[in-house]
C-alpha cells in the first residue's frame, strides 16, 4: 500500500476542509480506509474531524489503537478493509470483511434520502493492485443504491492514479480514453480534483521501499490525484432508477465493446427495428460513432428504449448476474 509522507498531511487536511461545515464546531464524521501509520489520521484529528479508520494490518492496527486509546473518542479504529465491504460470501463474516450495516451502526450514521444531503465523508488511496476493478465496483454500487450507498449520497475523497483521473474525466471523441467507466462516471459523480502529487510523495510498506508505479504509454502517470467523487442528486431522474441501473451499466459498456462502431449499428444488434426514428426524436445524428456520445446522450437513449416495445432488459440480464460477481 502507499503511505502519504509527513510534508503532504497538510495539504490533504486542507483539501477535506474544503465544504466542510463553517466555523468552530466539529466536523462532519470521515471515515478513513487503510490508513496505514496514520500520518494522514493525525491531521485530520487536528483539524477538528471526527475520525473513523479501517485497517486490515495487524501492526498499524496495534499503533493506531494506541492512538484511539490516548484521544477522548474523536477516534475510532474498526478491524477492517474498505474493499471487503458487502462480499456475497454466505454465512457470518470474518475480518476484514465487513459488513456496510454493522459499520454504518457503530459509526451512528442513518440513511437519508437521495437527495439529501451528504451523509458520509471517506478518504483514502485506492490501492494501486485492479484499481480500475475497485472503481468499477463502487460505482455499481452507487448506481444500485447498495452497500455505503443505502445510506445515501456518500461523498468518496480517493487518491487514484492519474491514469484513471484521466480516464473519469475524458471527452467524447478520445475512443483509446474515452470508455464506458467514463460515461458512468460522469453521469454519476460530481467529479472534482482536489490535487495532484508526485509519486514521490509517498512512501511504501514493501520490504523494498519501492513504488509499484503502473507504467502506461497512452496516458499521463505522473501523480496520483485526489479526487472527490459526490453522487449527483439528479441522478434517478426520468427513467432511471436502482432497479434498472444494472441494466443500464450494461447497455453502456456493451456500447464500448467496439466504440469506433456506429450507434445505428448497436440498436440494430438489439433488434431494434425503429431506430431511425428513434434517433430522430432524440436529435441524434445516424452516423454517430458510441465513442462520440456524451453521458447525457446515453442517458436519454436507455430511458427512450425503456419506453420502446422492442427493448427488453433480459437482454443484459445474464452479463449482468456475471460481473455483478466478479466485481464481489
Amino acid at each position: 500500500r502507499f503511505i502519504a509522507c509527513p510534508q503532504l498531511a497538510r495539504t490533504v487536511r486542507h483539501c477535506l476542509q474544503r465544504g466542510a461545515v463553517p466555523g468552530p464546531g466539529p466536523q462532519p464524521l470521515l471515515l478513513e480506509f487503510a490508513p496505514g501509520p496514520g500520518i494522514l489520521t493525525r491531521s485530520m484529528l487536528d483539524a477538528g474531524f471526527r475520525v473513523v479508520v479501517l485497517e486490515s494490518n495487524s501492526d498499524f492496527f496495534t499503533d493506531l489503537q494506541s492512538l484511539e486509546d490516548s484521544l477522548d473518542g474523536q477516534l475510532k479504529v474498526i478491524h477492517g478493509d474498505f474493499f471487503r465491504l458487502d462480499p456475497l460470501a454466505k454465512g457470518a463474516l470474518k475480518p476484514p470483511a465487513v459488513s456496510s450495516d454493522k459499520l454504518f451502526e457503530t459509526l451512528g450514521v442513518a440513511a437519508v434520502p437521495w437527495r439529501a444531503d451528504v451523509p458520509l465523508k471517506i478518504f483514502g488511496i485506492i490501492p494501486q493492485q485492479l484499481e480500475r476493478n475497485r472503481l468499477w465496483r463502487l460505482l455499481f454500487a452507487m448506481y444500485e443504491c447498495s452497500s455505503i450507498y443505502r445510506y445515501g449520497r456518500v461523498e468518496l475523497n480517493l487518491f487514484i492514479s492519474e491514469k484513471e483521473y484521466t480516464v473519469l474525466t475524458a471527452k467524447p471523441g478520445k475512443s483509446k480514453v474515452y470508455q464506458a467507466l467514463t460515461v458512468l462516471a460522469q453521469l454519476g459523480y460530481e467529479i472534482e480534483l482536489l490535487h495532484k502529487e508526485p509519486w514521490s510523495s509517498f512512501a511504501t510498506n514493501l520490504k523494498n521501499g519501492g513504488l509499484a508505479i503502473p507504467k502506461t504509454r497512452q496516458l499521463p502517470n505522473d501523480h496520483l490525484c485526489l479526487v472527490r467523487l459526490t453522487p449527483q442528486q439528479n441522478l434517478f431522474t426520468g427513467g432511471l432508477n436502482p432497479s434498472n441501473a444494472s441494466t443500464f451499466i450494461f447497455l453502456v459498456k456493451q456500447s464500448f465493446a467496439k466504440p469506433k462502431s456506429k450507434l445505428t449499428d448497436r440498436l440494430n444488434s438489439w433488434s431494434l427495428d425503429n431506430s431511425d426514428a428513434l434517433l430522430k426524436a432524440l436529435e441524434i445524428p445516424k452516423n454517430a460513432a458510441m465513442c462520440n456520445l456524451y453521458p447525457e446522450d446515453y442517458k436519454r437513449l436507455f430511458e427512450a428504449l425503456q419506453n420502446s416495445d422492442m427493448f427488453a432488459e433480459t437482454l443484459f440480464q445474464d452479463e449482468v448476474l456475471a460481473s455483478t460477481r466478479t466485481m464481489n
